[in-house]
């Protein structure tokens, strides 16, 4: 299996190389629609990586991967699956590109805090100007006397 490159992004300003021999691939019968084939093609995918074996990510990188992917890791190993198409290569092609797009997504950092400010003088006002709008328009679907 081919290694797996995530792109430059926040986080990963070099990006990532995840080595093939780190990830594996799993094929099953995929549920759906399929013709003649159905039920004979395995072109469902389940990649999978292990976090906590990876040597592509450094200490505080796998910190950061555990605390953003808790939800969706099995112990150590981050799990994708891929049946949306019939093709069992398009479908690992899917996979691939998930699980990169959710490695780069939760080694972004976080966005900075909000800081509240008040609202300006124009945007109160416009939002009178809304408020007394809808409130003609609904005085306008009354009943005449």
């Amino acid at each position: 299996m081919s290694d797996l490159h995530v792109p430059p992004g926040p986080g990963i300003p070099l990006g990532l190389t995840i080595p093939g021999r780190e990830l594996s691939e799993r094929f099953a019968r995929a549920s759906g629609p399929g013709g003649q084939g159905v039920n004979t093609t395995d072109s469902r995918v389940q990649l999978s990586w292990d976090l906590g074996a990876s040597t592509a990510v450094s200490a505080a990188q796998r910190d950061r991967l555990f605390d953003r992917l808790e939800t969706r890791l099995v112990g150590t190993t981050l799990t994708i699956d891929a049946a949306e198409y019939r093709s069992q290569r398009r479908n690992r092609t899917a996979a691939r590109e998930r699980l990169a797009a959710i490695v780069r997504g939760a080694l972004a950092p976080p966005p900075p805090k909000r800081r509240p400010r008040r609202p300006s003088r124009a945007s109160i006002e416009r939002r009178l100007a809304e408020k007394r709008h809808r409130s003609q328009l609904k005085q306008s679907r009354h009943r005449p006397d």
